[in-house]
């Protein structure tokens, strides 16, 4: 429960940034290129499946890519599932009115086709078990999914790292298969990803303006506690080890495609607006950024052994 001054506080920062939402908006509509799903599908593929039709059934000797590949797809995949929640957490947070709510509903849009194009990209070459998927769609929708910091600069800070980690990451999953299909596919989904980023990222730019202290601690805070939006799926922890060892998503390219470039693009380090309050957010951030690089050193120096203890390579 937020007090009746939170609630002020946050409907004044609302308003404040409103021409920063509605000038982003707009740029990302003219930058935005209109795109269709089915168009990278390979159809001419696809059979019916054993049921109602009287299709083939699905059997394991028809698995497509690497296992890790097809973890890292089906992670990808369930992630851009829950949607529903993702979307009732940015309107209760930005709200449906003006900018804010086109913004919402112009997002919301935009991130639907992603878990569209991607299941019938796997229904169709049936590169994976479609009711093993089904199944997991089921129980991590039903689990849904709740921000760890609620707010609007919590929101905005999360969803800046968060839409460029998932860049990253569909982009290397699509390496990953060795499909060119699906690596069109991926690397179109993650154009959209990207342009998410900028918009996030750019509004909470602004909020360093408005209000540096509050915009610092919440930065820390996302980057201290950052989990990816999936981290609700059943037997995530081991999933994202085996992503991280095969390098489709790991420590260091979280630091350095992710974190770092969105920190240096707020000029966290070289702010001189800075209270109190935010000059002790931001010593810890700069211990949390040397904690990670201590962790990247040891993740890499450990890879080739986590690689031989999960993969069973030599």
């Amino acid at each position: 429960m937020t007090s009746l001054a939170e609630d002020i506080v946050a409907q004044r920062l609302l308003i404040d940034l409103e021409p920063v939402v509605e000038r982003e908006l707009n740029r990302h509509i003219v930058q935005a290129k209109e795109w269709f799903p089915h168009e990278y599908i390979p159809w001419s593929i696809g059979q019916d499946f054993s049921g109602p039709l009287g299709g083939k059934e699905w059997t394991p000797d028809e698995q497509m890519f690497s296992e890790v590949a097809r973890t890292s797809l089906i992670i990808n995949l369930l992630t851009e599932d829950n949607l529903p929640s993702y979307h009732h957490e940015i309107a209760a947070i930005f709200g449906r009115d003006g900018a804010w709510g086109e913004w919402v509903g112009r997002w919301t849009a935009e991130e639907g086709r992603h878990g569209t194009a991607i299941r019938d990209y796997l229904v169709v070459t049936r590169a994976v078990d479609p009711i093993a998927m089904e199944r997991a769609r089921m129980l991590h929708m039903t689990e849904g999914f709740e921000a760890i910091h609620p707010g609007i600069l919590a929101g905005l800070s999360y969803v800046s790292f968060q839409e460029l980690a998932t860049r990253v990451s569909h982009r290397n999953t699509g390496t990953a298969t060795g499909d060119p299909i699906a690596e069109q596919l991926l690397a179109r989904i993650a154009l959209d990803e990207n342009l998410h980023m900028v918009f996030y990222r750019n509004v909470l730019e602004a909020a360093f303006e408005l209000t540096p202290d509050d915009t610092m601690v919440a930065v820390m805070q996302s980057v201290r506690d950052f989990a990816m939006p999936g981290h609700g799926i059943e037997g995530f922890t081991r999933k994202a080890v085996e992503i991280a060892v095969a390098g489709i998503y790991d420590l260091k390219q979280h630091r350095d495609e992710v974190i770092m470039p969105v920190l240096r693009k707020w000029r966290v380090f070289d702010r001189n607006d800075l209270g109190p309050v935010g000059e002790a957010a931001r010593i810890e951030l700069a211990e949390l950024l040397a904690d990670m690089d201590v962790n990247v050193d040891r993740f890499e120096n450990r890879r080739e052994a986590l690689r031989k203890r999960l993969f069973g390579e030599s």
